[in-house]
């Protein structure tokens, strides 16, 4: 096009025509702008929108209840919330105690204490989930995870660090697909199934079972409590699965049952337990629950001693099983606050009735578990007479009645001697002291029995020891009363004998 034509006017307003050239292509320059502004932002916005916000909650996915084998989610019946008097009466707490002491936490999560400055958080009601395929309950498949069917937030075995991460696939054929001949054991929260991995080593296998968000809970607590811990009178932790909604932990196998079944369930009229065996078992709990208050950084309370959670192997050994539980009490903090968890019977008074949870609630359990070894008695047991109900009442009846052979399991023919007897029902009173802080500590709970001529060795220094007579004669006051001058009087002849003294109620 020549100069001349360019030069020609138009009739657009009389401009030339390379005016209008010129007034189009920076017309097209800035809408190529304005739409490369527009795609910048909106990849931008994209961008944060796909961001994670740094958070210190994780979110775990739930199980689903149909995820497993066959058994139906049952309601827990060894190990149930106890109502909190504090809840109902809050006015009621010391003035002299921080207000934020007796505040348990939200009802809707539930707090780990890992040490100093480090607290995990898990919500009681995780996101929604997916149910994936190929579960336990799929017994025609594999069940094996596949790839990318993950679940935001689900545990790897890089983010536990320890132990080994066994496949679903594994515990499937480990278990014979969890078939109900393998089943050991079942709780409020899960299924226990013996299994045989490949290389022969028998596995205790615990399929935790969904109960409001309780199998997340559970399976962290567990990890966190004994994944690194190794003692011979606890129960070992070998690993655990992980694969998508499945949670399962995998635990050494005690060939023995539980001391439950030994105690309580039908062995004959004769008991196989010999007052030494029981003495054996005492004495192996007591050290187990030490590793865990003493030899800890932050020290584990068990939180659920019972003689069901105490396995026995074939020498009698006895180890300490299930610490779903747990909580970890950092060496900052004497005690922790939380929801009254534990089984009727076992839990100690003051954190049934404040929430406030330490060593000492353990101390008390393990007094009612040596009570219901040399008894052979439940702690709570409705179908005796209104004397008998409460094990500890009873048994604090019988040995203000001076009649501490009677307290005996009638199953055990071979009786102890009589110190030794008053030296473990000693042992036991001074355990389930009604105030926490009279209560001893573990290790001198182990020290007491380990001693031969404990109590008697405090008598022939001149002192007597708390809660037994000079005469050898268990205690007629209560165990909390430190005094030891409790030695019997005699009555005049004539006058009428005084009433046996009467233990002070106190719940157990």
């Amino acid at each position: 096009m020549s100069d001349s034509e360019l030069s020609q006017s138009t009739v657009v307003f009389g401009l030339h025509l390379w005016e209008l050239v010129g007034i189009g292509v920076g017309t097209a320059f800035v809408l190529l702008l304005v739409l490369l502004s527009l795609l910048c932002l909106l990849a931008s916005r994209r961008r944060r929108r796909r961001r994670v916000p740094a958070t210190p909650v994780l979110h775990l996915t739930t199980v689903a209840p149909n995820a497993y084998p066959k058994h139906p989610t049952k309601p827990p019946k060894d190990i149930q919330e106890v109502p909190s008097r504090a809840a109902a009466a809050p006015a009621a707490a010391p003035k002299t105690q921080p207000a934020q002491v007796l505040q348990a936490p939200p009802p809707d999560s539930i707090q780990i204490e890992t040490g100093k400055e480090h607290r995990i958080t898990f919500p009681e009601q995780p996101p929604p989930y997916h149910q994936r395929s190929g579960g336990p309950s799929s017994r025609g498949g594999s069940g094996e995870s596949r790839g990318g069917g993950g679940e935001p937030g689900v545990p790897e075995v890089s983010h536990l660090g320890w132990g080994h991460w066994y496949t679903l696939k594994e515990l499937e054929a480990a278990t014979a697909m969890f078939a109900d001949e393998k089943v050991i054991g079942e709780g409020g929260y899960g299924i226990v199934y013996h299994g045989v991995l490949e290389d022969g080593t028998q596995v205790a296998v615990k399929n935790l079972l969904n109960n409001r968000g309780q199998a997340e809970r559970e399976f962290k607590v567990e990890v966190e409590a004994i994944g690194r811990v190794r003692h011979k009178n606890l129960v070992r932790l070998l690993g655990y699965c992980a694969e998508g909604n499945q949670r399962m932990l995998v635990y050494e196998y005690v060939n023995n049952g539980n001391l439950e079944q030994w105690i309580h369930g039908d062995v004959g009229p004769v008991s196989p337990l010999t007052w030494d065996m029981r003495m054996k078992i005492i004495l192996g709990t007591a050290k187990g629950l030490m590793y865990l208050h003493e030899g800890l950084e932050p020290k584990v309370v068990h939180r659920d001693v019972k003689s069901s959670n105490i396995l026995l192997d074939k020498h009698w050994n006895a180890k300490l099983s299930d610490f779903g539980l747990a909580k970890l009490l950092g060496s900052e903090r004497s005690y922790v606050t939380t929801r009254v968890m534990g089984t009727f019977g076992y839990v100690a008074p003051e954190y049934a009735g404040t929430g406030m949870l330490n060593e000492t609630s353990d101390v008390y359990s393990f007094g009612i578990l040596i009570m219901e070894i040399i008894s052979g008695r439940v702690p709570v047991d409705y179908n005796r007479p209104p004397g008998e109900v409460n094990l500890v009442e009873w048994l604090k009846t019988m040995v203000s009645n001076r009649n501490s052979e009677g307290v005996l399991d009638p199953k055990m023919t071979e009786k102890p001697t009589s110190r030794a007897l008053k030296k473990a029902l000693l042992v036991a009173l001074r355990c389930v002291d009604p105030e926490a802080r009279k209560r001893p500590k573990i290790g001198h709970v182990i020290h007491m029995l380990e001693v031969d001529d404990f109590p008697y060795r405090d008598e022939r220094r001149g002192g007597k020891p708390p809660g037994i007579t000079k005469s050898g004669e268990m205690p007629s006051s209560e165990p909390g009363d430190s005094s030891g001058n409790n030695t019997p009087k005699e009555t005049p002849k004539g006058q009428p004998k005084e009433e046996p003294f009467k233990w002070k109620n106190q719940a157990a």
